[in-house]
């Protein structure tokens, strides 16, 4: 087999080639297409359909969060591979060859995945309450030379209000030493970079100048590197971010209709998921809907279907002829306009906010947050109350990172929908012919296999 290399720069669509010369020039010299949109085109339904060629509807991910209805709670990024319920590309390509490696840097669902050599973000979380950055290999020892050689796996730069070019940049430093050290068949590559500047200010090349120039120069390092291998890799990205102005709050809305459940703990609210009638699961410009009292089904569906912003409601049939039509989605899923995106936000008073709404806390929050990249606006002391927030950790002190606005008007870009513009579709850039124009987000997973098997 041929040694391959797949960078997914996140985020990455025709609408930004002319900002990104490096990039540009190299869609000029190799094959160029534009991939689709899925639905959810979100981070880990995407991948999961890449690396499987399959839709959300046979590999099981229909979001990177879902309602699980035996456990009764709401579950967002997780990371064991076993989530993904098909073969993956490797799986295939272990049969014909079995001297055949992969590397998996960084793509998600990556805990336990049959691969030789991984990398992901794994934080150490300590009985006193703090979390430390830290990061899970495969082999186990990759975790220590990694960390000798480039320090701790930079969490806080990963997401949050810090997040920065530092985490795409350790990422592809431990991608060169990983490939230096076991020359790996096929790679995969994951640099999330752009998603932070596009969600946060939109499709502004002002704003976003010096986040551009970043990934540009980093991904000339990196595609540099693999040349000097006689590699070209393929380049592509997930789905690009279009420009947004309205929040839509679906849990608001359903809990104003009398479907949500609370239980109030210390004066805050908490989302009694399983309790309520019906509550949304939202995840940028898609939310799964699941209705726990299927006699209020009509009355659900009648009350998205006349929400403002709310562009597609999907029923049974609905989620068939998209590929939505698995057990861990809702039973209604509603898909955002152009100009919108759906907040978790369930309280009516800011007041009544839980305490992790406040914070970075992807595992806590019952839908996905984009806010968590701002620090709080309106707070004139917020940077001061961070600082004390992170003496007392390493003092080992308990904290909480009380900085993150609840003003969802700040995000001024999203994706997840199916978008029309094929400026703004995710992109496919192959060093073997791509069939002209735009392919299926399925079709990614065979052009990865004619570059990896030369057929």
């Amino acid at each position: 087999m041929r040694k391959t290399v797949v960078i997914d720069v996140v985020g990455l669509s025709k609408s930004l080639l002319d900002h990104l010369p490096f990039i540009k020039e190299y869609t000029e010299k190799w094959h160029l297409a534009t991939v689709n949109p899925m639905l959810p085109a979100v981070t880990t339904a995407v991948q999961s359909t890449y690396l499987t060629g399959q839709w959300p509807s046979e590999h099981g991910i229909v979001g990177n969060g879902w309602f699980d209805r035996t456990d009764a709670e709401v579950k967002f990024w997780k990371q064991s591979n076993r989530l993904v319920d098909a073969p993956k590309i490797w799986d295939k390509a272990r049969k014909l060859d079995p001297t055949f490696t992969c590397s998996q840097m960084c793509w998600w669902y990556n805990m336990y995945a049959n691969v030789d050599y991984s990398l992901t973000p794994r934080p150490n979380y300590l009985a006193d309450g703090r979390k430390l950055p830290d990061c899970y290999t495969t082999p186990t020892s990759l975790r220590d030379l990694l960390t000798e050689k480039l320090g701790k796996f930079p969490l806080f730069n990963y997401w949050g209000p810090t997040a920065s070019i530092k985490s795409s940049r350790w990422i592809a430093e431990a991608t060169i030493i990983t490939d230096k050290l076991y020359n790996p068949t096929l790679t995969f590559v994951y640099l999330p970079h752009l998603d932070y500047c596009l969600q946060k200010f939109g499709q502004d090349p002002v704003k976003n100048a010096k986040e551009l120039k970043e990934i540009d120069d980093l991904m000339k390092y990196l595609v540099g590197y693999y040349q000097e291998q006689q590699v070209n890799p393929i380049v592509l990205s997930e789905y690009g971010i279009t420009n947004v102005n309205h929040p839509i709050h679906i849990n608001r809305v359903l809990r104003e209709a009398g479907l949500i459940t609370l239980r109030v703990e210390n004066g805050l609210e908490l989302l009694d998921a399983a309790a309520s009638k019906a509550f949304a699961v939202s995840d940028h410009q898609l939310a799964h809907i699941y209705v726990n009292d299927p006699s209020c089904y009509k009355q659900v569906r009648t009350l998205l279907e006349n929400t403002p912003g709310i562009e597609l409601v999907l029923d049974r049939e609905g989620k068939r002829q998209h590929n939505l039509h698995h057990p861990r989605s809702g039973e209604l899923v509603a898909v955002a306009d152009a100009n919108s995106w759906f907040t978790y936000y369930y309280w009516l008073d800011d007041a009544k906010a839980p305490d992790f709404a406040r914070g970075v806390e992807i595992f806590k929050k019952p839908g996905y947050d984009p806010v968590e990249m701002f620090l709080n606006p309106a707070d004139p002391f917020v940077k001061l109350k961070a600082g004390f927030a992170l003496v007392k950790k390493k003092l080992g002190f308990r904290y909480a990172m009380n900085v993150i606005p609840l003003d969802a008007t700040l995000i001024k870009g999203s994706h997840g929908r199916l978008e029309a513009n094929p400026d703004f579709h995710p992109l496919i850039v192959s060093p073997r012919p791509v069939t002209a124009g735009a392919i299926q987000a399925t079709d990614v997973y065979s052009v990865i296999w004619d570059n990896l098997t030369g057929e």
